[in-house]
């Protein structure tokens, strides 16, 4: 590990084995995140492909569905919460040890819902516990992402922030290919009745494999100078250090705005990866395999995108980009099941793409964006809680809004759809003007720098 000194640029390293440091912390936290969302990701396809018929077999198609996706929406309630508990530890005995345990805690929930018994089996108790498995995934998952973009952001230079920050951003896509590519495989490999009957029961499994190849590499970390530093001098207060009181006292702001930059993100996301597939599926009444093909290219698309794009706002800023995103899937909203109507598989792909690739334009920038609204003290618990807030509202409430607006099969209403996503966007749009543009500010004080020069 290389050594951070006092007399240096903020966040510079002083040797060689510094840039070695970085890459290995990028690694360990893309590696982590990307499981963490395959499993959370892996569970909103399931909830639309089969959930409904295993666990809810009494209600009709649509409804069962409906049902499905409503303990799907419960596991980002659970996120807050989840935010809340693991940012007040990682801001108080550090990032490492909350990463591990919510790496810890998503696999082994994971593991549990592909063990679990069906209705058919156990009755109303199958979707009991479905439902506490998912409640602990978004716990698990409230706590992932604040600390695995603060243990990247923390250790890289001022300057490149914005691009070693969005890999773990592109962990997500990773972890919603890997999901994607999974359920696409078995729905070419096996026939229907045998995915329903057993076949969706192994990707939940597989993560058995992966957490373990994450929390391997995770344990292998340490904790950056900047939050050793910050610890180190509140200890030296003799002080009580509870960051949840002290964010919402110093940081109130901050959190709305981070939670208004959500709202477009978020939502679009969800109905451009998660509604299309029960769209494709129910209202169009096509096989599986179309879609999540679309959804896999677009995965892959992202992936390679977000690093990208994230080097692009250290140079010209994160405002600029998230306005376009936001604009962007404002417009888009209204073009995407236009194109999915066509029934063509190039015009799928494209709807899944384009979206994919303005979302990116929001998601990219946003790890380094809220990593410095808030101070080092607090940073894990502040940005954790505005950006898991905002998933209440904008991606559980996502899929089970879009599905109400689209109204029954035979009267598909997707242009209220389309206007759902523009105002969500205004949202963002608002928000990103209001907040002040943050790129190659200091992360080793306790608030936000004017901008370096």
């Amino acid at each position: 590990m290389s050594t951070v000194s006092q007399d240096s640029p903020a966040g510079a390293t002083t040797d060689e084995p510094g840039r070695t440091s970085i890459v290995k912390v990028v690694f360990a936290s893309v590696v982590g995140t990307a499981v963490e969302w395959y499993d959370f990701f892996l569970y909103g396809s399931a909830a639309a492909l089969v959930f409904g018929v295993l666990f809810f077999p009494e209600s009709e198609p649509l409804t069962a569905t409906l049902l499905a996706f409503g303990t799907y929406a419960l596991g980002f309630v659970a996120r807050p919460l989840g935010g809340i508990v693991f940012g007040h530890y990682g801001d108080r005995v550090g990032r490492k040890k909350m990463l591990v345990t919510s790496l810890f805690m998503m696999g082994a929930a994971t593991v549990a819902i592909g063990l679990l018994p069906t209705y058919a089996t156990i009755g109303v108790a199958a979707p009991i516990l479905l439902l506490v498995c998912r409640l602990v995934q978004g716990f698990a998952v409230g706590g992932e992402w604040g600390g695995a973009v603060l243990m990247v952001a923390e250790h890289g230079k001022d300057e490149h922030r914005g691009f070693w920050s969005s890999w773990p951003q592109a962990g997500v896509p990773l972890g919603n290919l890997l999901a994607t590519a999974v359920l696409w495989v078995l729905s070419v490999v096996q026939p229907e009745d045998a995915f329903n009957s057993w076949g969706w029961r192994i990707p939940f499994l597989l993560s058995a494999v992966m957490v373990l190849i994450g929390l391997w590499v995770r344990l292998s970390l340490e904790d950056s100078p900047v939050f050793a530093e910050a610890k180190a001098e509140i200890d030296s207060r003799d002080e009580k250090h509870l960051p949840i009181l002290e964010v919402v006292k110093r940081y109130p702001k901050e959190v709305f705005l981070a939670m208004g930059m959500r709202m477009a993100e978020n939502i679009s996301y969800y109905i451009f990866t998660i509604v299309v597939i029960t769209y494709v599926t129910t209202y169009l009444d096509q096989p599986k395999g179309v879609v999540l093909g679309a959804l896999l290219i677009g995965a892959a698309v992202q992936v390679v995108l977000i690093p990208l794009i994230g080097a692009l706002s250290d140079r010209v800023g994160r405002r600029p980009l998230y306005l376009v995103g936001a604009v962007g899937v404002g417009v888009w909203g209204f073009v995407f099941f236009s194109l999915i109507d066509s029934l063509s598989s190039g015009s799928i792909l494209l709807a899944v793409v384009v979206g994919l690739v303005f979302h990116a334009l929001m998601y990219s920038p946003q790890a380094a964006f809220f990593s410095e609204l808030f101070g080092t003290s607090v940073r894990y618990t502040g940005a954790s809680v505005g950006y898991q807030l905002a998933s209440i509202f904008a991606g559980a409430l996502a899929p089970i809004i879009a599905l109400q607006l689209l109204g029954s099969v035979e009267t598909k209403n997707t242009t209220a759809v389309g206007i759902y996503l523009a105002v969500a966007a205004v949202i963002t749009v608002v928000s990103v003007l209001l907040a002040k543009e943050t790129k190659a500010t200091s992360l080793r004080h306790d608030r936000v720098l004017p901008e370096a020069h």
